[in-house]
């Protein structure tokens, strides 16, 4: 029945797709390899944790975890809303950055339509434009691993309903500054969205030529934002876009009734408040990077400038890049080669703590040269 010439069960879009496929657990590892210790950077996770409020307010959501959770999240949705000087009606919340993309692809394409993106960035926007079925086309970055916005906005067409742009980028921590992302609005027609996906946005916003999307008032331009990465709160997949009121009533439509749950929402409130925490993130991240930077020199090693709380790795070959992943997760560091990023060459490295930074520096002076 799957590959019935009268009626396929499997429609061709989803047969030929290429599924996401997340960093290793420290779980795989350890059953793998039983190193001495792990240390997980590969998923640009906050390596700090969370907010130490998150675990009360978790407890007091779970008395009435038997109840659905408010499907439209009003609490958190004003407290969004507040913090970004816009109004609720100008907030979505949903189940993280991915959750918001797939609610993008479902809502917006119709199916002669295309998107235009970067050949080297979020892999998770690949993945849902393909369950959509929907054109996707992919610009090459430049040679210092930048969006080419001049040849993304070539790539337009009369077809074409959606621009996405990872500001910073993800894997490559780079990032397009204010005059560049202003000349690029001004060659984007008013009828395709821009999706400026800022999950890496609290690292970068302090960064003089950064541009914050959401002071360009305009009806097309769509910010997603995550509290997954600086906020800690990977594990409870809760994130936000803030857009025109129209498009987010639209959204709303086909949105997962019930997303994201009451405990996710209990714990986005929570970390809000308490920026404390987000400063030691912060600090944590700047420092770590700057480590990682000096180490990096010192051993002759090329890297990307990064402006998120990772760093990308350049090998000179993509057999150099799987040697030196592969070697390193025997030794307990999880890595990401950036092959699903379009960059196989590349491994990108998560800062994380002190000591997580000293074994990847142990680790890699035990393995190289390889």
């Amino acid at each position: 029945m799957f590959e019935s010439s009268k009626r396929p069960l499997l429609p061709e879009n989803i047969k030929t797709l290429k599924p996401y496929v997340a960093g290793k657990t420290t779980e795989e590892v350890e059953e793998a390899y039983h190193p001495k210790r792990i240390s997980k950077l590969a998923s640009n996770e906050n390596r700090l944790g969370c907010s130490p409020t998150v675990k009360n307010a978790v407890n007091t959501a779970l008395g009435e975890v038997q109840n659905y959770p408010d499907p439209i999240a009003r609490k958190l949705r004003s407290a969004i809303a507040e913090k970004n000087d816009v109004q609720p009606e100008n907030v979505f919340i949903a189940g993280g950055s991915e959750s918001i993309i797939a609610n993008l692809c479902r809502t917006f394409f119709r199916n002669d339509e295309n998107a235009v993106t970067a050949d080297a960035t979020f892999v998770g926007f690949f993945v849902q434009m393909g369950v959509r079925g929907a054109e996707l086309k992919k610009v090459p970055v430049t040679d210092d691993y930048k969006y080419d916005l001049n040849a993304i906005a070539a790539a337009i067409d009369a077809d074409t309903k959606m621009v996405y742009i990872a500001n910073p980028n993800n894997p490559t921590g780079t990032y397009i500054t204010k005059k560049e992302l202003e000349n690029f609005i001004e060659k984007v027609p008013d009828d395709v969205l821009i999706i400026m996906d800022e999950a890496y946005y609290e690292f970068a916003e302090n960064v003089d030529d950064y541009p914050h999307a959401l002071d360009y008032e305009m009806p097309n331009i769509l910010t997603l934002r995550t509290f997954s990465k600086a906020y800690g709160l990977a594990g409870f997949r809760i994130g936000y876009a803030i857009g025109h009121e129209t498009l987010i009533a639209n959204m709303l439509k086909t949105k997962l009734t019930f997303e994201p749950t009451a405990l996710a929402q209990a714990a986005a409130l929570a970390v809000l408040k308490d920026q404390d925490f987000l400063a030691n993130t912060l600090k944590m991240t700047t420092e770590s990077k700057q480590r990682l930077y000096n180490f990096f020199d010192n051993n002759n090693v090329e890297y990307v400038p990064s402006v998120s709380n990772s760093v990308l790795m350049v090998h000179s070959s993509e057999e150099e890049a799987t040697a030196f992943t592969q070697s390193m997760l025997e030794e307990g560091v999880i890595l990401r080669q950036a092959t699903a990023f379009g960059l196989p060459n590349c491994v990108r490295i998560t800062v994380g703590i002190d000591e997580e930074m000293q074994h990847f520096e142990g680790s890699f002076e035990k393995i190289m040269p390889l």
